[in-house]
């Protein structure tokens, strides 16, 4: 009887099972690329179906779908989508004639998150925004962010060779007026340099954008200048991948295998997502081992460096909600041998040791078509180290130095909540009303008292749409701050206006405000080579901002692109934060409030894409005010200085290699200073530091799909100093040539990249 009922229901499934295997066909084919190899894992799919495949490593695949007419898609990253409208035939095979996929022409439209209430193409946003993708990242070969933003046009970097560390310029501005995010999470400094800029690591890095002028509204204190903000890597279609990176660098002629003299890279990183879950894993160890440049012995111009950083991400997303926590690691060392003694054999060396975590969690919540909401919080704990030792040559014994300032520890902690909701009043009008608190606290023995500041804001803004051709931008933010009476208001507006379809207007004028540091007010540095002090009755910087920009489609065709940007800016600084001599004792700096400060000039983009080339061609004029023109009306009102770059990459698709060449031209930068005269009356004279050139070549190869070989040369011009006739270039510097870099270097790289 068993026998019977297994044979009698195989008899009346048997129908049902050849109908529906009768109902279904199979295509085959293959996919080549456009060097006529066979394109693995390319994606097969059937147009709004779920039937899809991938490309075997031979460029064969084989799908099985139901019969019917459909589309077929064949996609592969960096490559034009081909599609063909195919028949599959139920119980029959269809072979499909091979396919050519072609590299892609058209460039992916740069989506930016900057200021805006939701992810969108760059060129939608009413602010001018700078970006800088992953693909230039990885084609500078650069081991920090200095590395990659050099080349950009009104930007310019400080180095301390004392301290051993680097600061950024923006438009005329220093760092201390640009606000540096990361993932929208403001990082914190101990002194007024923005060294935080180059303790991220670069392996997580997806892209930057940097906004020129205030955006004081959006992120309060310190963006007068601009906001640099840094993109890490987010989950992409991968289920798990895995990445490793290794590079060596001479530092000029110096250089020792994997340590010691040169700059040694290696990274590993391991990112995954499942059932909406996803993760992110990276350690990343940067070794330098300084420059003995123009010293001599055990003293190094550059100072050796090690960084040990490390990132770990969990998240969870659906289709309308996405969470995640980041941790952001760092430790790092600079050391500062110094030179010996001739009558006791003995040296005085000193440790500058950093230690940075930044925890952030951060979420957003698509409510409706009409309503979404962002929340960040994060929190930040940062401590700097002085350590310094007294070696005795001749045994090797050390111990610790006791003089003033040589033994210090210096925390900063700071905590970020910020949340925001985006509402959608109808298709012409949408509000982003939103809460943003900043608090800072710091200690140590270089800081008077353990001072805190912190400062609350609620800020407004609205996006109008008259016309499909005009978007308004207004907003305000109200600030509340613990320690200075902060303007009761600061706005901004923002336009932009498309007068066709190829040109875009854009204009601003923006109110910006930024509260002295903790750093200004109580930080006091006293060694060998400093004597400053903070100055607790600083007051407010605030200024006022104009730029415009016009952006040209000259060309847009699918082996053609021709564009270009013209912007203009105009800032004018009040109370403006800087150093000066302190008028009790004249040997000390201290911060000050400088009356009056402006800066004014324009920027020139064009950019180039055709078939496997591309180009940046660009030129800036960058004025910035002379103080002395009061007491001189002789003196003109803005002393100038012009910068001209380019990026040239050329992809040699059949093997697999793109070369790429960066240049940027950064003209004399003229000042004015006073000075005695020999009657010892003060006098008032110009002073330059000199003009220069700086190029990088480099060819990145790619081998068996998964690893990629990059080599090239850095500095081709080998510039290590600039002349400089002033006679004192800030608080941490003296008066003399300028340091820039460590001169021409070689490197090569090896980077692997596999995932599923």
């Amino acid at each position: 009887m068993k026998y019977l009922f297994i044979y009698l229901s195989c008899l009346l499934l048997f129908p049902t099972l050849v109908s529906a295997q009768d109902n279904k066909g199979t295509i085959s084919g293959i996919v080549l690329g456009q060097d006529g190899k066979p394109a693995a894992s390319a994606t097969v799919l059937l147009k709004d179906t779920k039937f899809a495949t991938l490309s075997q490593a031979d460029g064969s695949y084989t799908l099985e779908a139901a019969a019917g007419s459909y589309t077929l898609l064949l996609q592969s990253v960096g490559m034009e989508t081909q599609t063909r409208r195919i028949l599959i035939k139920a119980g029959e095979s269809t072979q499909v004639p091979t396919t050519l996929l072609k590299e892609s022409t058209q460039q992916l439209k740069d989506v930016v998150v900057t200021g805006q209430y939701e992810p969108q193409s760059l060129r939608q946003s009413v602010y001018q925004i700078r970006t800088i993708d992953r693909e230039r990242i990885q084609l500078r070969a650069a081991t920090n962010l200095a590395g990659v933003l050099n080349n950009e046009l009104g930007i310019r970097f400080t180095n301390d060779l004392t301290l051993g560390t680097s600061d950024i310029q923006l438009m005329g501005m220093s760092g201390r007026n640009v606000k540096i995010l990361l993932d929208g999470v403001p990082l914190i400094d101990r002194g007024d340099t923005r060294e935080s800029l180059n303790q991220i690591d670069i392996n997580t890095i997806e892209r930057v954008e940097i906004v020129e002028g205030p955006m004081a509204v959006s992120y309060g204190s310190d963006a007068l200048a601009g906001v640099i903000n840094i993109i890490t890597r987010k989950p992409g279609n991968e289920q798990i991948s895995v990445s490793a990176r290794v590079q060596e660098e001479t530092a000029g002629k110096e250089y020792s295998p994997f340590s010691k003299a040169g700059v040694h890279n290696q990274n590993l990183g391991l990112s995954f997502q499942k059932s909406g879950w996803n993760g992110l894993f990276s350690g990343t160890r940067n070794d330098f081992g300084g420059w003995q440049g123009q010293s001599v012995g055990r003293v190094k111009d550059w100072k050796p460096k090690e960084q040990l950083l490390g990132a770990a991400k969990i998240g969870y997303r659906t289709e309308t909600f996405n969470v995640w926590y980041r941790l952001d690691a760092l430790n790092e060392t600079i050391n500062s041998e110094g030179p010996v003694n001739s009558n006791t054999n003995q040296a005085r060396d000193q440790n500058f040791i950093t230690n940075r975590f930044t925890h952030q969690l951060q979420g957003d919540w698509r409510v409706n078509d009409r309503l979404q909401w962002n929340g960040i919080v994060s929190f930040t704990d940062y401590d700097r180290r002085t350590q310094t030792t007294n070696i005795d040559l001749n045994t090797g014994r050390r111990t610790l130095s006791l003089g003033t300032g040589e033994q210090d520890l210096s925390e900063f902690q700071s905590k970020v909540f910020r949340t925001t909701a985006q509402y959608k009043i109808s298709s012409a009008i949408s509000l982003q009303p939103g809460i943003d608190i900043n608090m800072e606290n710091a200690s140590g023995a270089r800081i008077l008292g353990s001072p805190a500041i912190n400062d609350y804001a609620f800020f407004v803004s609205s996006e109008i749409k008259p016309t499909a051709a005009i978007t308004l931008r207004p907003g305000l933010r109200f600030i509340k701050n613990s320690v200075y009476d902060a303007p009761p208001v600061i706005p901004s507006l923002n336009a932009k206006i498309t007068l066709s379809k190829k040109v875009d207007f854009r204009m601003a004028y923006a109110r910006g405000f930024r509260s002295p540091a903790l750093r200004e007010l109580y930080f006091n540095f006293f060694d060998a080579s400093h004597s400053i002090i903070g100055n607790s009755n600083l007051k407010a910087e605030y200024s006022n901002s104009i730029n415009g920009s016009l952006t040209w489609q000259v060309i847009a065709t699918s082996s053609l692109r021709l564009s270009t940007t013209l912007n203009s800016f105009y800032n004018d600084f009040h109370n403006l934060i800087n150093y000066g001599f302190d008028p009790t004792n004249p040997t000390v700096t201290t911060t000050i409030n400088v009356d009056r400060f402006k800066t004014t000039g324009g920027t020139l983009n064009n950019t180039l894409y055709h078939k496997n080339f591309s180009a940046t061609l660009g030129f800036s004029y960058i004025g910035r005010y002379n103080s002395f023109i009061e007491d001189d009306s002789s003196l003109p009102e803005f002393v100038w200085s012009p910068e001209l770059n380019s990026n040239l990459t050329y992809n040699i698709s059949k093997i697999g290699t793109k070369v790429s060449l960066f240049y940027k031209y950064t003209g004399k930068r003229p000042s004015y200073e006073t000075s005695a005269n020999a009657e010892g009356s003060p006098t008032t004279r110009l002073a330059e530091t000199a003009a220069y050139h700086w190029a990088d070549f480099t060819v990145s190869k790619v081998f068996m799909k998964y690893i990629t070989l990059t080599g090239g040369a850095k500095n081709l011009f080998n510039v290590t100093r600039l002349n400089n006739t002033a006679s004192d270039s800030g608080a941490h510097t003296t008066g003399g040539a300028v340091p820039l870099s460590y001169g021409r270097s070689y490197f090569l790289g090896l980077n692997f990249q596999w995932s599923k």
